[in-house]
């Protein structure tokens, strides 16, 4: 059964519209201020709030921005003014509510709007977001029309990406602008309090960037959480760059948790899969580059868009954007050249062949180790040994990163973080 939560400072406008909701088979609440209304939303998620905005400690515009702000703004709202104006009706639905009524509120319109809310209330929200920052070409779009499948169902999303090609930027696609985003800073909590990620990702949208290398013991607490997951209604989105359905095969992941993420799988394209996005990417990124770091002006010529289009791009978006911030910071003049552009890189297209790239001599395995030990070393380089740069930049989680580069005996730079 709906319940609605009713808030206005007049009793006697409380009281019948509580008599008028409660004949309809609505159960209902009462909040007399902001205060009360603000309690009673974090004690309990009503199904939708009759929100008066003028009233003498917290007004109703502003307890509509803390709700949003705060990732509480989960449920519809409706506005409602004795002394109501456009401007007031147009920033409350800037800010999120459903719609707005004048008081006195005709008995007709009441019920109608309620009914409206509460019915866009249960339909899926269809995903606003953009896929702009991976690129605009056929194989962007074909992933975009994948994730907007995925939306109109609830269940968990795994998304296979090489890191730095845009996992996050998909996980946030399917956000729903006004509820929680919740990215765990480590996978411990797995283990330990899954169903607190789902309380504090409630009506909203959980990224774990990387299940690859979990423990049997998190990969039990993710399960859990998965099948938790519609009780607190949080989207449950999962990434990795590992092959789970082979370690799953191979015995080292679990096939009950596997089956239960492959319901719903896409992967990213590498950034060298799309190559026609590359020329568009790298001048979007030198433009904002300029302008927020206030640089002198600079710009692409087209043998230089050529060349970067040419080179291989092991690190993806990622290193993309850190190469284009090398050569915005470092250029010598306006214009970056064709030239410039192979001499920034280090090596042309036509100094890494794809078979060379991909170590043909090698076992998988043995190739996978020499990838991977190649551009952790690069990226630490580039970041000047910054660990928090260079997880952020490979999509790693900070204790994954340390014990991927132990184990692949890479030494760490001494003392480059503060």
């Amino acid at each position: 059964m709906s319940e609605i939560l009713v808030v206005d400072d007049e009793a006697g406008i409380r009281e019948l519209m509580q008599e008028i909701l409660e004949e309809e088979g609505f159960e209902v609440r009462l909040a007399d201020s902001g205060e009360a209304a603000r309690l009673a939303r974090i004690a309990k998620e009503p199904s939708l709030v009759l929100l008066d905005i003028w009233m003498p400690d917290v007004d109703g515009i502003t307890l509509l921005k803390e709700w949003s702000t705060q990732g509480l703004l989960t449920m519809p709202v409706v506005m409602m003014s004795g002394h109501g104006t456009i401007h007031t009706a147009v920033e409350a639905t800037r800010l999120g509510a459903y719609d707005y009524l004048e008081k006195p509120v005709p008995y007709d319109r009441l019920l109608d709007t309620v009914a409206r809310a509460l019915k866009a209330r249960n339909r899926t929200p269809e995903p606003n977001g953009t896929l702009e920052g991976l690129g605009g070409g056929a194989a962007v779009q074909q992933l975009a029309q994948r994730l907007k499948q995925v939306a109109a169902s609830d269940v968990p999303l795994l998304i296979t990406s090489e890191p730095g090609a845009g996992a996050e930027e998909c996980a946030r696609y399917l956000h729903v602008p006004g509820t929680p985003w919740l990215v765990p800073e480590a996978m411990g909590g797995l283990a330990e309090r899954p169903l607190d990620w789902l309380a504090q990702a409630k009506g909203g949208l959980l990224f774990l960037p990387e299940i690859g290398e979990l423990t049997p013991l998190q990969q039990k607490g993710l399960a859990l959480l998965i099948s938790r997951r519609s009780e607190f209604r949080v989207r449950v989105v999962c990434a990795t760059a590992c092959n789970l359905a082979l370690k799953a095969m191979e015995g080292g992941y679990s096939k009950e948790l596997y089956n239960a993420l492959a319901q719903a799988a896409v992967r990213v394209p590498p950034l060298r899969e799309h190559k026609e996005d590359i020329p568009a990417l790298a001048q979007a990124e030198l433009e904002r580059l300029v302008r927020e770091l206030a640089l002198p002006e600079r710009r692409f010529s087209d043998a230089a868009l050529d060349a970067l289009k040419e080179f291989r791009w092991p690190g993806n978006l990622g290193e993309l954007r850190g190469r284009v911030r090398s050569m915005a910071t470092t250029a010598l003049s306006e214009l970056i050249d064709g030239d410039e552009v192979v001499t920034l890189l280090g090596q042309g297209a036509d100094d890494h062949p794809a078979s060379a790239e991909l170590h043909l001599e090698l076992h998988l395995k043995e190739a996978r180790e020499e990838f991977e030990r190649r551009y952790l070393g690069a990226l630490l380089a580039a970041c000047g040994g910054n660990m928090t740069r260079v997880a952020e930049r490979s999509g790693l989680e900070r204790t994954h990163l340390y014990r991927k580069l132990k184990q692949l005996g890479i030494q760490l730079p001494a003392k480059k973080e503060h």
